[in-house]
């Protein structure tokens, strides 16, 4: 039996990737932060399933010692400060976290045990004022948000130990990817909450930011199996996930309204307050190189993601679909 240790388990991806991993038979093992509050309601039906230990990125020897203790075969670093705007609010927390982080998980790896396989959770936000399209493995980048910088720095330090210590040591550089599982303040979850409160009569309007931001957005229940396919390979490599499709906020927002038989124009109004200091306006991922040598493919298309998600949430909030 194959043991994984994954950071950010309580998390969407975590969630999604200890399911996966469980149903292939692994001694599926996560980390969580002290907090006196418990969150654990993503993964509560597998909560029985999984081992779960108290670590910190912001701790080296939490990292070792759960390091030791676990003696994974494989590493999924999930865990960061994953929210853009937070990133401007808390710029070095984000850094502590989303950056330095990574180099933590690594050495801490390279101290226990260097055969340890590590995935770190690269983003599409690297791209950011993007030099052209779509994105690829090679595109150059170029971050417009401290998220964004700090998840290039965690990036390029996986490099670095890969190349200096022989560490088996990938990222994934996965472009937006969704669920019912995804936060209240990220937009696509906001937008499907909105909808169903709407249409349920619990909310009357909806403010957005930037409505003609384009992003590239898929499953995350696809997503984390490409995770899993990087750290099978004979060689470590970075690979761009994406479905290679843009659509705006624009069009999520008429998708989720239609979905329950309202006109989105006479709920949604754009806030120039919830702009971004520096926007992202296009993001779209070239992912043939997973295709080719992962032999990944996305399964749910957006419309299925967004009808899933709006699905969820009036479901949630006690309606009927």
């Amino acid at each position: 039996m194959k043991t994984a240790l994954i950071t950010g388990i309580t998390g969407q991806d975590g969630s999604y990737l200890a399911e996966f991993l469980l149903d292939k038979g692994y001694d599926v093992h996560g980390t969580v932060r002290r907090s006196s509050v418990e969150k654990f309601e993503r993964i509560a039906h597998i909560r029985d399933r999984v081992t779960l230990h108290q670590m910190d990125l912001l701790d080296q020897l939490s990292i070792i010692t759960v390091l030791e203790d676990v003696a994974p075969r494989e590493v999924y670093n999930l865990a960061a400060q994953s929210f853009v705007p937070t990133s401007w609010n808390q710029p070095l927390l984000t850094g502590e976290f989303t950056a330095l982080g990574v180099t933590r998980m690594l050495e801490g790896i390279r101290t226990v045990n260097p055969d340890i396989r590590f995935y770190q959770a690269s983003s599409s936000e690297m791209f950011g004022m993007v030099r052209h399209s779509p994105q690829n493995e090679e595109t150059p980048f170029y971050p417009r948000s401290p998220y964004g910088v700090a998840k290039v720095y965690g990036h390029f330090i996986t490099v670095n130990y890969r190349e200096s210590y022989d560490l088996f040591a990938v990222s994934g550089i996965l472009f937006n990817h969704e669920s019912p599982r995804r936060g209240l303040e990220f937009v696509s979850r906001k937008v499907t909450d909105a909808v169903a409160r709407i249409k349920l009569g619990r909310q009357k309007i909806l403010h957005l930011g930037n409505l003609d931001a384009q992003r590239d957005w898929g499953y995350a229940g696809d997503y984390v199996d490409a995770m899993w396919r990087m750290l099978q390979q004979d060689e470590p490599e970075d690979f761009v996930i994406g479905t290679g499709i843009m659509h705006s906020v624009r069009d999520l927002v008429r998708l989720a309204f239609t979905h329950v038989g309202l006109v989105w124009e006479e709920f949604v109004f754009e806030d120039p307050t919830l702009f971004r200091p520096a926007e992202v306006e296009h993001l779209c991922a070239d992912a043939s190189k997973a295709r080719e040598v992962l032999g990944w493919d996305p399964v749910v298309d957006f419309e299925e993601l967004v009808k899933m998600m709006v699905d969820s949430d009036l479901a949630l909030l006690g309606g009927k679909e």
